[in-house]
């Protein structure tokens, strides 16, 4: 279907305004000035609207000629943007690339590294998405994410992944500082902590069957969405439960939240970056190679190779939501 407004034409309509005239536009566009005269002719007689008033000593945009043209750059600039990116892809690069990270890491543990990739002036739309327990490969299998950054092991589902070690998150049994638990006998034993509350990180999972960890037997829970909100639960008094300690050590420090000694210990886990093994795009490759780096979530992660007691699982927890 025909249609009387072309990019061409909004082109020379920016131009003229930019450079006040018709014969800067045309010097501007390497074109004589009765090109640029025919083309905004051409765009009136098809719209069958004045786009310049002539009546004066230079001609001056209508109010319909200045509507056009603002909302004409916005064109120009979309289609722009769409030249720029298809040929940002045939060289390899993505267009948006979707980053997954487990709830047990925050979200500033990731920042650092986007500082940098948005140095390299690279125009590709990040997207973080916070998930919970299986919900990470959940994202990473229905595609909803291109990397996972702290996959576990455990909910790993069957498919072409490649994954890498990150460290190896350990957990601390924590509660509000005037919570009852706090005058139990230590360790505190299972019947004594199934009286109260489990605060539960529900899991985001929308495919693969949910996953847990820490909740006992005969214990209320009070779900919430992730691992931010199960903290401020605990803090608040109104849920007990298993706490990535890394998370934690300021309330610890600060007295918020006080560490039980428990009978029946969490043993850490391993987090990894987990990938599609058949994808390659540049931007998927730089995060890939850049969180890889030893050290890179030192503040929140241990090092896999480090030395740290592994407690057998609690025979008392029952499957749930992860906490």
């Amino acid at each position: 279907m025909h249609t009387a407004i072309t990019i061409d034409a909004l082109r020379v309509l920016d131009a003229i305004d930019r450079r006040g005239s018709f014969a800067g536009a045309a010097s501007e566009l390497f074109r004589v000035p009765s090109a640029i005269s025919y083309t905004v002719q051409k765009l009136e007689e098809d719209l069958d609207v004045v786009v310049f008033d002539r009546t004066g000593h230079r001609a001056t945009l209508t109010p319909a000629g200045r509507y056009l043209l603002r909302e004409g750059r916005a064109l120009l600039e979309a289609t722009d943007a769409l030249a720029h990116t298809t040929r940002q892809v045939a060289q390899g690069w993505e267009t948006r690339l979707k980053i997954a990270f487990n709830s047990l890491l925050p979200a500033d543990a990731l920042f650092p590294v986007i500082r940098e990739f948005h140095a390299l002036a690279v125009p590709v739309e990040i997207q973080l998405i916070e998930e919970v327990f299986a919900g990470a490969w959940d994202a990473l299998q229905s595609r909803r994410a291109d990397l996972v950054v702290g996959a576990d092991q455990l909910s790993k589902p069957a498919g072409p992944f490649t994954t890498r070690a990150l460290g190896r998150a350990s957990f601390v049994y924590a509660v509000a500082p005037d919570h009852p638990l706090t005058k139990a006998d230590s360790p505190v034993t299972e019947d004594a902590i199934a009286r109260f509350p489990a605060a539960v990180a529900a899991d985001s999972s929308r495919g693969l069957p949910a996953g847990s960890a820490g909740i006992f037997r005969r214990q209320p829970t009070l779900t919430v969405s992730n691992i931010d909100q199960k903290i401020a639960v605990q803090e608040a008094g109104l849920g007990v439960g298993w706490l990535p300690e890394a998370r934690i050590r300021q309330q610890l420090a600060d007295g918020r939240l006080v560490a039980l000694e428990v009978a029946e210990m969490r043993a850490p886990i391993v987090l990894h970056l987990a990938r599609h093994s058949d994808d390659v795009g540049k931007a998927l490759t730089w995060f890939w190679e850049r969180l890889s780096e030893p050290g890179q979530f030192s503040q929140w992660l241990e090092p896999v190779a480090a030395e740290n007691p592994r407690a057998k699982p609690a025979e008392g927890m029952q499957s749930g939501s992860q906490v």
